[in-house]
């Protein structure tokens, strides 16, 4: 078993998945198992002491959040993680844009921990939890 956080380095991308599961409906079962996971090098989960599929709780100096983990087929990337685009990026990248109009994706310093008894928010409940509405 290995330990249960990993310093990281975390990158927002846009995957195949996650359009197609935008294409479905952002609230489509697709868009929300193709956009709140993380993936992650498989040494890394090795690691981490979890399988693909585990919940993790991702966090940056801006939040958290709990996602599944998806072995990386592309790699080796060791401490290199990345968050489809989406609202569970959103919840750990800064949004202020510095006035160049874009909010920084990439390079953001992270930490993975284990999560198994941490659920992943369904799209609304993450949206309550981050901006407090019903």
């Amino acid at each position: 078993m290995g330990g249960s956080r990993l310093k990281v380095v975390l990158l927002t991308v846009r995957t195949i998945e996650q359009g197609v599961g935008k294409e479905r409906g952002k609230s489509s079962d697709e868009y929300f198992e193709s956009v709140a996971v993380c993936y992650v090098d498989p040494d890394d989960l090795s690691s981490l002491g979890v399988k693909e599929g585990s919940n993790v709780r991702v966090s940056t100096e801006h939040g958290s959040v709990v996602v599944k983990t998806v072995s990386s087929l592309r790699g080796p990337h060791p401490r290199v993680v990345f968050l489809p685009y989406g609202p569970w990026a959103n919840a750990v990248t800064y949004p202020d844009t510095d006035s160049n109009g874009m909010p920084s994706l990439k390079g953001i310093q992270a930490d993975v921990d284990v999560a198994p008894d941490q659920p992943v928010l369904s799209l609304g409940e993450l949206l309550r939890k981050q901006f407090g509405k019903r």
